[in-house]
Parts: structure tokens; sequence; C-alpha cells
């Protein structure tokens, strides 16, 4: 048997990492600015999260949610502590695609509709729901394309009123659209949006899988517009590489038995690793040092002549290369062995560990300044 080869492959087999660094087979060292798609977030086999999970697999590693599991019950604690969010309710799951479909479920539960506002180069996951609310053909399979959303332009307020009624169940939203290519909301645009849902009976859900959990600087990147919406959706950087999803869910929507459900959501491996996330990032500060590093590698990115439009908030930056230079991000991983994303040929996405350091950020610049060279 092979494998079924939906992915293109970098010629590179990493075996080892540590911090903001990957060793491949070979021997040779990666500086990590990509984090495996934004999961890393605490930085890899950190001390505390390999002893955490190593302890936890030598007690219990899983069973059914239908037992009690404290772990749960501290996780949703301290999670509502550190992001501002503790009037809410947790619900745990397994990504941040099964996170979407979730939070769609519950909103056209209590809203008793159907429709579902989205917005142009959004992305919300592979699954069927969140396929469907994601802008992008190639993804969209017919047996998805069913799905009753509408798309609206980005930052849009008029095109947004105007495919708001009553049918309408959820607007979905990112914090900051990654896949889309580091594409910031207007904290405006956030600010109608919630005073619109609420008035329409709508829920206002806020994508925040790869803009959440610190990587702006702030707890998730909705906070820069000071509102509060109904669901916010969580995965990436909740369990530094396990796999761990959420919702978190506005705290007067009331549950009833088998409403959702998981088999493998929350599982004692899970909520162990999502607490010593949370345990790293309280302890090292690292919301402080996203919004400090980010800052600084904006600012110098800024100073490159070539580079277009750099962008984002905290660890979550973009920026465009000239047409002639898009091949600058496969140099840089093959010459200069530094990891990067994309979001379009021409644009690089930076998503970094939250512990990222100055020096880190400026071996970056050097190795980049050579590949534009």
């Amino acid at each position: 048997m092979k494998l079924f080869d939906v992915y293109p492959l970098f010629n590179i087999t990493p075996v080892k990492a540590q911090g903001s660094w990957l060793w491949d087979d070979k021997g040779e060292k990666y500086l990590d600015l990509y984090g495996g798609h934004a999961v890393i977030s605490i930085g890899h086999s950190h001390p505390h999260y390999v002893k955490t999970l190593s302890d936890q697999l030598s007690q219990i590693a899983f069973y059914s949610n239908s037992v009690q599991n404290p772990l749960q019950v501290k996780l949703a604690e301290k999670l509502g502590e550190l992001s501002g969010y503790p009037d809410y309710q947790l619900f745990l799951c397994n990504s941040g695609a099964e996170a979407n479909e979730n939070a769609l479920k519950l909103a056209s539960f209590v809203t008793g509709r159907k429709k579902v506002i989205a917005f142009t180069k959004a992305f919300h996951g592979r699954t069927s729901g969140a396929v469907a609310a994601t802008d992008n053909p190639k993804i969209v399979a017919p047996f998805n394309a069913g799905h009753d959303i509408v798309f609206v332009p980005f930052n849009d307020e008029a095109a947004f009123e105007k495919a708001l009624n009553n049918e309408v169940a959820a607007v979905i939203i990112e914090g900051i659209q990654g896949v889309g290519g580091i594409q910031l909301p207007h904290d405006s645009f956030l600010q109608f949006l919630d005073k619109k849902c609420r008035a329409n009976g709508s829920m206002l859900i806020l994508d925040e899988i790869q803009s959440g959990y610190g990587r702006t600087g702030k707890f998730f990147a909705h906070q820069f517009a000071g509102i509060k919406p109904h669901l916010i959706t969580m995965a990436k950087g909740m369990g530094n590489g396990f796999p761990v999803g959420g919702v978190l869910i506005q705290g007067d929507i009331k549950p009833w038995s088998g409403m959702l459900g998981t088999t493998f959501g929350g599982n004692y491996l899970a909520a162990a690793a999502s607490l010593a996330v949370l345990e790293v990032m309280e302890n090292e500060k690292l919301l402080e040092n996203a919004s400090k590093q980010g800052d600084y590698c904006m600012q110098e990115l800024k100073k490159f002549p070539l580079l277009q439009n750099v962008r984002g908030r905290g660890l979550m930056i973009g920026f465009d290369l000239p047409e002639e230079k898009k091949s600058v991000r496969n140099d840089l991983l093959t010459k200069h062995k530094v990891f990067t994303g994309e979001a379009k040929p021409n644009t690089i996405r930076l998503l970094p560990s939250l512990a990222l350091a100055k020096n880190e950020i400026d071996i970056f610049l050097t190795a980049l300044n050579a590949a534009l060279s």
C-alpha cells in the first residue's frame, strides 16, 4: 500500500526539534518560522510540555466522555482565566474544522435557522460545513456546495448589511485571515458585525483557529476590537502539536444531553497538553513576547525596499514579494534553512512559536536579505 499523495512535499525529513529549530535526517538545522501551520505555540519539545504528557501517559491516556474528567474542568477554568472569558463554556473536540462544524451546528440549533454568511478568501476547514464556508472552489466538492452559504466581500459593511436577514443563523469570520493571506478585518468591521448580529438574532462566530491562543499578542485577535462574540473556535496552538480543538460558548446558551458529541475530544492526553500550553504561556509571558518580537520583526521587514504590504499582528505576519522574487520562499528553505509559509505564490506567512527570540528574527532577516539579493 502507498500513501494517497495529496500533499506536495519538500525533500526534508525532520527527526528532531527544540524550541524554534528543526533537524533533519542528514543533520541539517532549520529555523522554524512556520510552526507546522501555526501549531507550535510554545516551542518544540518544551520540557514542561514533554514532562506533563509523559506523566499523564503513565497514568491514563484515554477514556470516553461518559465519565468525570477533572482535567477538562481544570482546563476550562484556566482557559477562562487567561483568555478573559471566565463566563463562557468550553466544548472540546479534536481539530479546527471540527470546532467550526460544532459552532455552526450550535448556532443553527439555538436560532432555528440554517443560513450562514461567510467572507471572501475565508478558510474554515475541510469537513462538510467548514469547507462549504470556505471561499476556495478547488476544495469544495459538489456534496459540500449544497450548503446554504452566502459569501460577502471582506471588510464591506454595506454588502454585509444587504446579505443579513432573519434566515441567517450565523456569521463566521476569522480573527485574521491566514490562508487568505494575512488579511486583517478592520476593528470597526468586527464591531459592526457584532452589533448587527445581535440586533438580527444571528450568532457571530469568531474563527480564531490560526489567529488565536496568543499569536497576535492578545489571547484572541478579535479582542483588539473590544467585542465578545457568541462563539469562538480554537485549535492549532491549543495543543502545541497534540490534536486539540475547542469552542468557547456564550454563558447563557443552554446545552442539552447529546446536543454535541465527540469520541476523542477532550481526552486525558489532550487536556493535559492544553493545560501545559497555558501554563507555559502564563509563566513565560508568551503573549507579551509575541507582541514585542512581532513588532520588531514587522518594523525591520518594512525597511526592505522590495517587500510589499508588510502586515499582521504579533507573530502572525505576512508580506508580498515582487513577481520576479516569488522563488524566495523556496530559496529560504533550501539555501538558508529557514521554514516559512505561503498564502499564494508571492505571499510569505510567518507563524512561528510565540517564544521566538530577537536573535532568531535577526537570523531570518539576514537570510531574507541574502535570498532577495
